[in-house]
């Protein structure tokens, strides 16, 4: 495997640096951006679009670039170096995703070309109160035959989900297995209650009623195996935003030992904090490294390993998170708890991330399910 980038993909994370970092470099404007609802910058993302960013995963004749994992992944990290909070890994990469993977050749084009203008904001409505990380759905239900469907139900959290236009919803269906569906949040039967999220996002519960729904792809297919290699795929992308967010805060915790003194000396003088701050380094490292890897696994288009790729960097990045962020904060002593400072933004949304897709404890039963499998366990097979 090839773990440098090629010039395009250079130049791609420069542009993505340069566009982003312009918006979010300055720590009080992605303050006041995330105060106010939508709760991310809607001219940022509108310049996303016209960069053919939020377009990279679909292929062109869906209006996208056909742009790789690669490519989602540098788009990701650089997210997560500047805590962008636009929501490009739950509409571009999961919900996005799950249109591309599920659709129909002309929901693909009019879904997908939308959403890759900025002219259409996609949510995935799939957890359910009292569930967690599953591929299925259970409390909601679909009923229907045809191309004549409703659901009924309650979807929560949804990220974004108050200012959705479209949303791709999961359902049980009456044979079993899980549906996706086409749903217009504006439709007669759909309720939506929004909220701010702790790191700043936003998401919403979602009633539906009877509201009426469109089968993504073939009616009453079982989508669940489509939902989980998608799901996979996110939880990559979003291990990718979390390197971003700890190299910046490692950086700023090194900065601010080399520059904060105590009695008199910088506190990178005490032996003891450099340590610290070397075994942070050391988590991302390692973290670093699954990331790479697994994202590389996506990229050789090798789905029989993508599960187990995207497990084993989920946790290692789940245990990174923790260790820097937490570190992170008290390495900066009491200014590490405090809104107008950056290094508790960054850790909060380590949180959010590590809760998103499933958190590290999930990851290592899922993991553990499989040893048997395996004469030996080796971090790269």
């Amino acid at each position: 495997m090839d773990f440098t980038y090629d010039e395009e993909q250079q130049a791609l994370r420069e542009a993505v640096r340069g566009l982003v970092g312009k918006t979010y470099a300055d720590y009080e404007n992605r303050r006041r951006t995330v105060a106010e609802d939508p709760g991310y910058d809607e001219k940022l993302w509108a310049r996303l679009a016209e960069m053919g960013v939020l377009g990279l995963p679909f292929h062109e004749e869906d209006g996208g670039s056909g742009a790789g994992p690669v490519e989602v992944a540098i788009v990701a990290e650089e997210i997560g170096r500047v805590l962008a909070p636009e929501p490009y890994l739950t509409a571009v990469v999961l919900a996005g995703g799950l249109v591309a993977a599920a659709g129909s050749a002309e929901q693909r084009a009019d879904v997908l070309g939308a959403l890759s203008a900025g002219e259409r904001l996609l949510a995935f409505a799939h957890a359910e109160p009292g569930a967690r990380w599953t591929a299925s759905a259970t409390a909601v239900t679909a009923t229907g035959e045809g191309s004549s469907w409703t659901v009924s139900g309650t979807k929560e959290p949804v990220p974004h989900g108050a200012r959705a236009d479209q949303l791709v919803v999961s359902a049980a269906l009456p044979d079993g297995g899980t549906g996706l569906f086409l749903v217009d949040p504006s439709a007669d039967g759909v309720t939506r209650d929004g909220y701010a999220t702790h790191d700043g996002g936003r998401a919403a519960r979602i009633a539906f009623a009877d509201a009426s729904a469109t089968p993504l792809g073939e009616p009453g297919a079982d989508r669940t195996p489509t939902i989980g290699a998608v799901l996979d795929i996110a939880r990559v992308m979003a291990c990718n935003e979390a390197i971003g967010l700890m190299e910046v805060a490692l950086s700023t915790t090194t900065e601010y030992l080399r520059n904060r003194k105590q009695f008199g000396v910088p506190l990178n003088t005490f032996q003891a904090l450099n340590f610290r701050a070397a075994d942070m380094y050391v988590s991302l490292e390692l973290a670093k490294s699954m990331t790479v890897w697994a994202t590389m696994v996506l990229a050789a288009g090798k789905p029989d390993q993508m599960a187990e790729a995207a497990s084993r960097a989920a946790l290692q990045v789940s245990r990174a998170s923790r260790h820097v962020g937490q570190e992170a904060i008290q390495l900066h002593g009491g200014i590490g708890m405090t809104a107008e400072y950056s290094i508790g933004s960054y850790t909060s949304r380590l949180t959010a991330l590590d809760h998103l897709l499933g958190d590290g404890n999930f990851h290592l039963t899922q993991l553990s399910a499989t040893v048997a499998d395996h004469e030996q366990v080796d971090p790269l097979p």
